[in-house]
């Protein structure tokens, strides 16, 4: 622990996770860059999550813990924090993940060199084995995403950042948020946030580096493990739409491409096989709808097949 003042602050949401969230907070005490501060919202827990945050609050000043009596969801607690940062940079990690040791020096050491708005890394699937979570190899996607390192580029310059869609994985000059928050309400709600990130930043960085061990909880209670549900289905369909079109609406063209080659490799095929033996009609619909929608968009000729993507599914 340490007196020096903090130069970034990690929002840190979750709503029933008391056995995974001492591993985010040891995720935090162990970075090897110290001067952070972490807000530390629990979003209407029926388990241990509030106790375990207000533990971590008590025992060391750097935690702080709020507590929504009710769920308000992710996007609703993540904008709770927002209005509470008063350092320079601003991060976030659910309450279900872990930082790797160096990401914030990484992430912050990297901005002080470019002056860019914001810095995105790479990040790994931590899965079940039976005994204990491993993490596993950084995805194709995400490799096209991160990987090489390149410095105050921009989307027009980098379109296949588009594909590091989630909030998770970036720190960002607080001003930065002004006039941005996240959707509430609704699953996803990082998506549109990202592409907003892209179009709106005058210069943002990509490094290779795994800064995030992104949990695939064994229960299956993960919002990305429930695409089987109707409304599920829907809102991340509707974050999809979304985030395509703020990058259409910016005259993004390759980046458009990119996501539409993404989506229809890696987001498509699994939602079709849920399809084949889903009870109602009404999911299939949607899936057929939206990819009408795809396929008409005029960025939609671009689209080349990429084998490796489709590969990985498969992992």
């Amino acid at each position: 622990m340490t007196a020096t003042a903090p130069i970034v602050t990690l929002i840190v949401p979750g709503r029933d996770i008391g056995a995974f969230a001492p591993a985010a907070l040891d995720s935090l005490r162990a970075q090897s860059e110290t001067r952070w501060r972490a807000l530390l919202i629990d979003d209407g827990s029926v388990d241990d999550t509030g106790e375990i945050f207000a533990a971590a609050a008590a025992s060391d000043p750097r935690f702080r813990s709020l507590r929504h009596e009710a769920s308000r969801g992710l996007g609703a607690a993540r904008n709770v924090g927002l209005e509470l940062v008063d350092t320079p940079f601003v991060g976030f990690l659910d309450g279900d993940d872990e930082l790797t040791s160096t990401a914030l020096e990484r992430l912050l050491g990297t901005l002080a060199e470019t002056g860019s708005d914001f810095v995105a890394g790479a990040y790994v699937r931590s899965r079940f084995d039976g005994e204990s979570y491993v993490a596993g190899r950084v995805q194709p996607w995400v490799s096209a995403a991160t990987s090489p390192a390149r410095l105050g580029t921009t989307i027009m310059e980098h379109p296949r950042a588009s594909a590091n869609i989630v909030a998770w994985s970036k720190v960002s000059r607080t001003d930065f948020w002004s006039d941005l928050r996240f959707p509430e309400g609704v699953a996803y709600e990082d998506q549109v946030v990202a592409q907003l990130m892209y179009t709106r930043a005058r210069a943002f960085d990509v490094i290779p580096d795994t800064v995030v061990r992104w949990r695939l909880r064994a229960d299956g209670t993960s919002i990305t493990q429930s695409r089987a549900q109707l409304p599920v289905l829907r809102d991340y369909l509707d974050a999809l739409r979304g985030g395509i079109r703020v990058l259409h609406e910016a005259g993004a063209r390759a980046a458009v491409t990119a996501r539409l080659e993404l989506i229809l490799a890696m987001d498509v095929p699994p939602l079709v096989e849920i399809a084949r033996t889903h009870a109602d009609p009404a999911y299939s619909a949607e899936i057929d709808a939206f990819v009408a929608e795809i396929e008409a968009l005029p960025e939609h000729a671009d689209v080349r097949p990429d084998p490796a993507l489709t590969a990985a599914l498969a992992w």
